[in-house]
């Protein structure tokens, strides 16, 4: 802008007319990736309400979204099941899910019952070992998956994210390890 001249002048020295300025704003806006769709907006704002990534910044949640799978589960389809090697945390986006652990010729038991913005498998995220337990979609259930490979290969090339993320899982261990404590002392004075 040369001196003395105002904002609404220098716009208007442009010699490409509006029409094509704000084309190539367009084309350019999404060559960069800031023309960006509602769907991955929504996908940030869903995962910016789960524990494991509330503390994230924005573009920090950019990067956790691209390395989150969709999954479309049917009623009584299993996530995965008891003994499997664990492989992913997943996030129920809507449904339900039953946590059980199956008895031989019985009912499964049922551990749990998580909905929306709840999650199941979040060890699978420290190492394969196998699944304690099942995880049934009790209805039509769509979850997003975050695989353990995946979180390594983030780890590799973004500690401050998985940094955050693995605390807050420990955060999570630790407080469901506590309620079971709990659980068990109740039980133990019943019996007692």
């Amino acid at each position: 802008m040369s001196p003395g001249a105002t904002a609404k002048e220098s716009s208007n020295s442009n010699p490409l007319p509006q029409e094509k300025r704000t084309a190539l704003r367009i084309f350019w806006g999404q060559l960069r990736g800031n023309g960006r769709n509602n769907w991955d907006a929504d996908k940030i704002k869903f995962l910016k309400k789960i524990p494991f990534f509330e503390n994230l910044r924005r573009k920090q949640l950019e990067e956790v979204a691209t390395l989150v799978y969709e999954r479309d589960y049917e009623e009584n389809e299993y996530i995965f099941e008891v003994s499997q090697p664990g492989a992913a945390l997943f996030i129920v986006q809507y449904g339900e899910v039953s946590v059980e652990i199956p008895r031989d010729d019985e009912e499964p038991t049922q551990l749990a019952v998580v909905g929306k913005h709840q999650f199941v498998g979040e060890l699978a995220l420290l190492d394969e070992a196998p699944r304690s337990a099942s995880a049934r979609a009790l209805g039509k259930t769509k979850v997003f998956a975050l695989f353990r490979k995946d979180l390594d290969r983030l780890s590799e090339t973004h500690p401050d994210i998985t940094s955050h993320i693995y605390r807050a899982l420990a955060i999570i261990v630790g407080n469901r390890l506590k309620a079971t404590n709990e659980l068990i002392d109740k039980k133990l004075k019943l019996v007692g």
